[in-house]
């Protein structure tokens, strides 16, 4: 059972993080959801088309200008609580790698820490202690934030995401963030190039056989724009055959960008495996 904030998760059941950047410049919206008003838009309409989990972001992941922790918070924390405040079931993770931000969300309502640069702040996941709130522990090939991949090299990928994802995530619980808590990510695209990208989407099975929830966050990156030599306003294909092969492969939780689309797709694949029955069946039956 997956655990977060209100919310329970049975082992079975798909669920949607949604994103919302509070950034001006975000690599896929370039600052859509900037300001306050589109923001909180984005989130109804996220809810309404079923994702469970509002990831906010403060800072892009990738190079630009410098933001501080003060300017992150700022960003961030104010929108937390007007979330919390507006949809009082939804599950909130801020994307953050400084623990003073993640602190502050915490205390405005945050349900979830979305590490997604890997424990760079080891202080971050005393924090998720402290609140008692969830974490993702996420494997960036030990790449310092908002930097790009380089000529980056390992003997084995996966041997490599699962000794990082799993260590974090004993060492969380072991601070004392709740056990059913704790997703773990292989973290696409960060402190990897294109093929180590394609073998974690392949091999994502022995992530799940580690008994930790896994989630992807795959939505449009890069690594699906260079399979399919695709710009990034046409990677929806791509981003949605790799969300059905992950969830044919057991990955629970899925960071994306087009709610509805996601949502079909998961349908689709647990209701294959037999785990979520027709909306409709009347063919041959009527």
């Amino acid at each position: 059972m997956l655990r977060l904030g209100r919310r329970e998760f049975g082992p079975n059941e798909p669920v949607i993080m949604a994103i919302v950047n509070r950034t001006p410049d975000s690599f896929y919206d370039q600052g859509a959801t900037f300001r306050d008003e589109p923001a909180l838009a984005r989130v109804e309409q996220a809810v309404a088309e079923g994702a469970a989990i509002i990831d906010v972001g403060g800072v892009k992941a990738g190079p630009g200008e410098e933001v501080g922790a003060e300017e992150e918070a700022r960003r961030v924390v104010g929108f937390v609580a007007e979330v919390r405040s507006r949809f009082p079931d939804v599950v909130i993770s801020v994307d953050t790698w400084r623990a003073s931000v993640a602190e502050a969300a915490c205390e405005a309502g945050a349900d979830l820490l979305n590490d997604a640069w890997g424990g760079v702040d080891p202080g971050l996941a005393e924090v998720a202690a402290r609140y008692r709130v969830g974490l993702v522990c996420t494997h960036a090939g030990g790449a310092e934030p908002r930097t790009r991949p380089h000529r980056v090299t390992y003997d084995d990928v996966v041997a490599d995401i699962l000794r990082v994802t799993v260590g974090l995530a004993e060492r969380a619980v072991a601070l004392g963030v709740p056990r059913e808590s704790v997703l773990i990510d292989p973290g696409h695209d960060f402190g990897k190039n294109t093929r180590h990208s394609l073998e974690a989407t392949r091999r994502l099975g022995e992530m799940v056989e580690t008994g930790w929830p896994v989630l992807v966050s795959l939505s449009n990156k890069d690594f699906v724009g260079e399979t399919l030599d695709r710009p990034l306003k046409e990677r929806l294909i791509g981003t949605l055959a790799t969300t059905a092969v992950s969830a044919w492969l057991g990955a629970q939780v899925y960071r994306v960008h087009e709610v509805a689309e996601t949502r079909q797709v998961l349908d689709m694949v647990a209701s294959i495996a037999g785990h979520r029955p027709p909306t409709v069946a009347r063919r041959g039956l009527a």
